[in-house]
């Protein structure tokens, strides 16, 4: 039996709170939620599922204006700590600036809190599905310049070899089960493969792959006639 989705919700407005959770049961069937008002309550709240050798969190919904967030800090910091949880900031700026900063900082959705309930339910599980999501839907990087090959580069070891899969066709099921890993971590591994590579799905990156793959082998032949 699969594990139930766990989702913590970091905000310091109770009402804002209660309704998310409200939404959130009414929307995922079986759904585990967790609140925290402040950082250090989501630190202990992380730190803890760890030393309980519980179940992960699948999602985590930050506000950047909690007591102790210090801007973009929290974001940067739980990216870093725990890289496999996906982070879809809720916030009650939506200029773009904010958003493309917290995007780059490793967010995988962000979420007006102007936005409508049955949106944040789209949001919510477009990301939940391996996706990127703004106020404009889909998301891609700013990087469009950058070379393929500083793209393919930027990626881990490992999320190298879940691109791989990709390319081979695998279902995100298939490739947990062959890497050991939860359903949603390859979900949100995807995420992240996504922004680095400035690709909305994973068609897109398995395209990027090959034209980069193409663009090699064109030049290998180049070089030896």
């Amino acid at each position: 039996m699969a594990n139930a989705l766990k989702i913590i919700i970091a905000d310091d407005h109770p009402l804002f709170r209660q309704a998310l959770t409200l939404t959130l049961s009414a929307h995922f069937k079986g759904v585990s939620l967790a609140e925290a008002q402040t950082i250090d309550e989501l630190d202990h709240a992380l730190n803890l599922q760890g030393q309980n050798n519980s179940q992960a969190f699948d999602l985590l919904l930050l506000d950047l204006d909690i007591p102790g967030a210090q801007g973009f800090n929290s974001l940067i910091n739980v990216r870093n700590t725990y890289p496999e949880l996906g982070v879809i900031v809720i916030s009650g700026y939506e200029d773009a600036d904010t958003i493309a900063k917290a995007m780059s900082y490793g967010a995988a959705g962000f979420i007006p809190k102007s936005t409508a309930v049955p949106e944040m339910v789209i949001a919510i599980e477009a990301v939940l599905g391996g996706e990127l999501w703004t106020p404009t839907g889909a998301y891609s990087s700013q990087s469009a310049n950058e070379p393929q090959e500083s793209k393919i580069a930027s990626l881990t070891p490992k999320q190298h070899k879940i691109l791989m899969m990709f390319a081979d066709g695998m279902l995100n099921k298939q490739i947990a089960y062959e890497l050991g890993l939860s359903e949603s971590t390859i979900k949100s591994h995807a995420s992240t493969i996504f922004l680095k590579l400035g690709v909305k799905n994973r068609t897109q990156a398995v395209i990027l792959l090959n034209e980069l793959q193409l663009n090699q082998a064109s030049f290998g032949q180049e070089t030896l006639s």
